[in-house]
C-alpha cells in the first residue's frame, strides 16, 4: 500500500493576513489554501512545515492522519478559557499532552494503531471536531478526560494513579464527541466503565439576575476593563469567557476517584461480559435457525415423498438434456430422495433405482462424475 498523509489546519479567532498566506503557500504549490485554512495530503512527500509552530503561530486546531494508523488532533485556546492547570490534570502522557505558548493552551491528542486498515473520511474530518473547542471554552471538559482515557488505554499510566476529575455528560456524548471517541479508538468499555460515574450534563444557566450579580461584583475598573476590550472586538473569546464567568452549573456532589487498574479492570469484566451476552445471544440465534431450517427440510421431505414419482421422471429429463446445469439439478434431487429413503426405511429401493440409473447413464463421465462426488 502508498503512503498516505493528511493535514488540516484551521484558524477560528482571526484569518491569516495576505502575507502570512503567501508564506504558508511558499511551503507548498498544491495545497488548499484560504485566510483561515491550510489542507494536504501527501502519499510521496512529506509536510514541509512544522505543525506546533504553525499552531503557535497561525492556527487554532489541527488535525492530521496517515494509513499506517497515526492519528493526531491539536486545539489552541486563550489561556483564559483553558487554564493549564486545569489541562494539566488529564493531559499527562504522549497521548494527551498540553502545553503553554504565549497566552495561548495547546491540546495534543494522538493515537496510534498500526494495525488499522482505514482512517478517516478527510471531506468532514476536522469540521466534525471543530465543537470540541467551544465545549471546552464553556467550561466542558469531557474531551480532556477522553484523552486522558487514552493515555490509561495505552499503558502510559501507572495502575496506581487516580483518575482526574470525571465531568459531567460523559454517558450522552454529541457527534462531536463521539467522533472523538472513534478518531482516538477508546475502547467502548472503557468508556461506558469511566461514564458510570458522571453525573448528567446540566444546562449552564446565563440569565439576567446572574448578568446582574457578577457585574455587581466587580469593582469599576474591572468593569471598564471588560467594557473596552469588548467594544475594542479585538478578542475574539472574551464573550465566550465571560459567559463561562458568569454561567452557573448545578456542582454534582464529588466522588471518589478511581485509579487506572480498577477503571481498565472493570473494562476487561465488562468486556467479558458483553461478549458472553453476545455469544449467548448467537447460540440462542443459531439454535433457533437450526429448528426452522430442520422444520423447513422436514415439511420439504414430506412433499417430495408425495410426489415421488414424478420427481424420479423429472431426474429423467435432467439427465437426458446432458447439459451441467441439469445435471446438477438432478444429482440435488437425487441427494434429497436418499435422505427421504433413510427417513422411510426404503433406502434398499433407492439404491436399485439408482443403480439402474448409474447403469443406463454409464457413458456419461460428467454425470457419473458428480454422483461420485455426491456420495452416490
Amino acid at each position: 500500500m502508498s503512503e498516505y498523509q493528511y493535514y488540516e489546519f484551521l484558524a477560528i479567532d482571526r484569518r491569516l493576513t495576505s502575507g502570512e498566506v503567501a508564506l504558508l503557500r511558499s511551503f507548498s504549490t498544491r495545497a488548499r489554501i484560504t485566510s483561515t485554512s491550510f489542507v494536504n495530503d501527501y502519499q510521496w512527500g512529506d509536510f514541509k512545515g512544522d505543525e506546533d509552530a504553525w499552531m503557535d503561530r497561525y492556527f487554532d486546531a489541527f488535525l492530521y492522519f496517515a494509513n499506517w494508523g497515526t492519528n493526531i488532533l491539536k486545539l489552541r485556546l486563550p489561556s483564559s478559557l483553558l487554564d493549564k492547570r486545569t489541562a494539566d490534570l488529564y493531559c499527562v502522557s504522549e497521548s494527551a499532552s498540553v502545553r503553554e505558548q504565549k497566552g495561548k493552551t495547546i491540546l495534543t491528542f494522538a493515537s496510534h494503531d498500526e494495525e488499522i486498515d482505514e482512517w478517516p473520511d478527510e471531506s468532514d474530518a476536522l469540521s466534525a471536531l471543530i465543537p470540541i473547542r467551544a465545549q471546552i471554552a464553556a467550561g466542558d471538559l469531557r474531551s480532556l478526560y477522553i484523552g486522558w482515557l487514552l493515555s490509561a488505554q495505552t499503558g502510559e499510566l501507572e495502575d496506581e494513579e487516580v483518575e482526574p476529575p470525571v465531568p459531567p455528560g460523559l454517558g450522552d456524548l454529541d457527534g462531536s464527541l463521539e467522533r472523538l471517541v472513534d478518531f482516538l479508538r477508546i475502547d467502548a468499555d472503557l468508556l461506558d466503565v469511566a461514564a458510570a460515574d458522571s453525573p448528567p450534563m446540566t444546562a449552564a444557566t446565563l440569565t439576567r439576575e446572574a448578568i446582574q450579580k457578577w457585574i455587581a461584583g466587580q469593582s469599576s475598573a474591572e468593569r471598564d476593563d471588560y467594557l473596552e476590550r469588548l467594544i475594542a472586538a479585538e478578542e475574539p473569546a472574551l464573550a465566550a469567557e465571560l459567559q463561562r464567568l458568569i454561567g452557573n452549573r448545578d456542582v454534582a456532589e464529588p466522588r471518589t476517584a478511581r485509579t487506572v487498574g480498577t477503571l481498565l479492570s472493570a473494562a476487561r469484566d465488562a468486556g467479558d461480559e458483553r461478549r458472553r451476552i453476545a455469544a449467548a445471544r448467537a447460540a440462542i440465534e443459531k439454535t433457533r435457525r437450526e429448528q426452522e431450517a430442520a422444520s423447513a427440510r422436514a415439511k420439504y421431505l414430506d412433499d417430495l415423498a408425495r410426489r415421488e414419482p414424478a420427481v424420479w421422471i423429472e431426474i429423467d429429463s435432467l439427465i437426458a438434456t446432458k447439459q451441467p446445469a441439469s445435471y446438477d439439478r438432478a444429482v440435488v434431487l437425487l441427494v434429497d430422495l436418499h435422505e427421504l429413503a433413510g427417513k422411510h426405511s426404503s433406502e434398499s429401493s433407492f439404491l436399485g433405482r439408482l443403480e439402474v440409473l448409474r447403469t443406463e447413464h454409464a457413458r456419461k463421465p460428467s454425470l457419473i462424475s458428480k454422483l461420485q462426488r455426491a456420495g452416490l
